[in-house]
């Protein structure tokens, strides 16, 4: 598999089939949209901005025009997630994929291309507070919780970590 802002086509590690996938970077407030649409839609948009948002490197899973649903739009991402790098640390944030899409394979390519980008740039620990009903997916990258389990809302996360 291909991950490092080249064409990637997935599907074979999911019931899906392949689906070709262009990760590439983008600009934070690119990445608002599809955030609020899928982590915090109750909320107003700027729950989901970040205030170091600029510091940050974003990336966005985009479909080829034809996979796209009606009416087709090439430039939307169907997942997107933010980097934040300081020194051997990274922390990832604001992952999401269309709920359309996940299940087939575009979430694991966009972060595995986050694990690659964060080692390009020096990192030896990866880390982000995630949703405990997504805890199963980050063990399939070996990441583990630790520390206690804490609420935003009614939403029970825990912080997940590895070394890269």
């Amino acid at each position: 598999m291909r991950l490092l802002g080249e064409d990637t086509e997935i599907g074979a590690m999911t019931n899906a089939p392949p689906t070709l996938v262009f990760i590439r970077p983008m600009l934070p407030e690119h990445t608002y949209p599809l955030r609020h649409a899928v982590l915090w839609p109750d909320k107003p948009l700027n729950f989901v901005t970040v205030e170091n948002d600029h510091e940050g490197y974003h990336f966005g899973a985009f479909l080829p025009i034809t996979e796209q649903p009606e009416p087709a739009v090439d430039d939307q991402p169907v997942a997107v997630i933010s980097l934040f790098v300081t020194g051997p640390v990274a922390r990832f944030r604001k992952f999401a994929t269309h709920p359309d899409w996940q299940g087939r394979g575009i979430g694991t390519a966009l972060l595995q291309h986050t694990f690659a980008k964060a080692r390009r740039l020096g990192a030896t620990q990866i880390w982000c507070d995630a949703r405990l009903s997504a805890a199963d997916f980050y063990r399939r990258f070996g990441m583990a919780a630790e520390g206690d389990v804490f609420y935003k809302g009614p939403i029970a996360y825990a912080k997940f970590s590895v070394t890269l």
